[in-house]
């Protein structure tokens, strides 16, 4: 194979439209959009991006326009579409950016466990509150059902937090990556959409789910640390593969944390679906559901109509909003 350093592209030849499927740093798998050819590719100097402050102008996803001298290996990336939306979270190592963990996206798959590791609420809302903003539908995935069955304390926790998100108009999915139960449903609804994604925190078992319904791929997988329950990082960048319904599937880093970023404190309530139907029943229009009088929101809450724990988690959020807007 011919070392991609060694052959630069000469910018004006081959100019071609594709997908990113892979981003490891400065280079890039692009897919053609017709052939489905793959191309490793590295960003042209000239490419605009309108003054974006993020760890990665180019993510997962992003439509692209490439240039190629024929050959696979050695392609640059002179234009990047307009998104239609990503899933944004703050960057890791610089606090003022955001890192995009996806981009173009019709589907999101949130993969969440009761136990080994637990995912909280909290860090769920957090997630599905981004998701709402740049309007990318969700679908929850509990996973390692098999294990919640051995205990009757965890079954009334998935229970639960079924109901949770379900009473907040939120498609729920009960699966086991071991068992296979529940794979035939997720398999249906990965094929309704076109592009997917797959998120959540390491350990859940985002990267067996896709070894399951994309068989042939053997992505390498961990176990989870017996000393923290903390799930081990085995998928370390972002990647889509191509579904045979003719969609995609996105497999993600483990998400330790999500910041929430680029998103207005006083407009959080409208990405609680079920907090921001009532808005037009309060008292005020600019109600924030917090202590105003003749809040229809909380008087759901009281009856229960409105789960307690999401609104809670709503006030958490709002209250722990910085002066830039940004989630500590």
């Amino acid at each position: 194979m011919t070392n991609q350093r060694d052959e630069p592209v000469q910018e004006g030849a081959g100019a071609m439209r594709g997908i990113i499927l892979r981003s490891t740093g400065s280079w890039y798998q692009v897919s053609e959009w017709n052939s489905r050819a793959v191309y490793g590719c590295r960003a042209g100097g000239r490419m605009r991006l309108n003054g974006e402050r993020s760890t990665n102008p180019l993510a997962v996803g992003d439509i692209v326009q490439f240039e190629s001298n024929g050959q696979t290996e050695a392609g640059l990336i002179t234009e990047r579409e307009e998104r239609k939306n990503a899933i944004v979270r703050r960057s890791v190592n610089l606090s003022k950016e955001s890192h995009v963990v996806a981009a173009n996206l019709d589907r999101a798959f949130l993969v969440a466990t009761i136990s080994q590791p637990s995912t909280s609420t909290g860090f769920i809302d957090r997630f599905l509150v981004t998701a709402e903003a740049y309007g990318i539908p969700t679908t929850l995935v509990f996973n390692k059902c098999d294990l919640v069955a051995a205990s009757e304390r965890d079954e009334e926790a998935l229970s639960y937090m079924s109901e949770l998100y379900q009473m907040a108009g939120y498609d729920v999915l009960r699966v086991s990556a071991q068992t296979g139960e529940g794979l035939p449903e997720l398999r249906a609804a990965i094929a309704a959409s076109g592009v997917n994604m797959l998120s959540g925190h390491s350990g859940v078992g985002k990267t067996t789910l896709i070894n399951q319904l994309l068989p042939g791929l053997e992505l390498r997988t961990g176990d989870v640390s017996d000393s923290h329950q903390k799930g081990k990082h085995t998928t370390t960048y972002a990647e889509m593969f191509p579904l045979p319904s003719g969609g995609y599937l996105i497999d993600t880093p483990g998400i330790k944390g999500f910041g929430l970023v680029q998103l207005e404190k006083e407009h959080l309530h409208h990405y609680f679906p079920e907090i921001f139907a009532l808005l037009s029943s309060c008292k005020f229009h600019n109600c924030l559901h917090r202590a105003e009088p003749k809040c229809a929101v909380r008087s759901a809450v009281e009856q229960g109509m409105i789960a307690e724990e999401r609104y809670l988690n709503y006030l958490d959020l709002y209250e722990n909003f910085d002066a830039d807007n940004q989630y500590r």
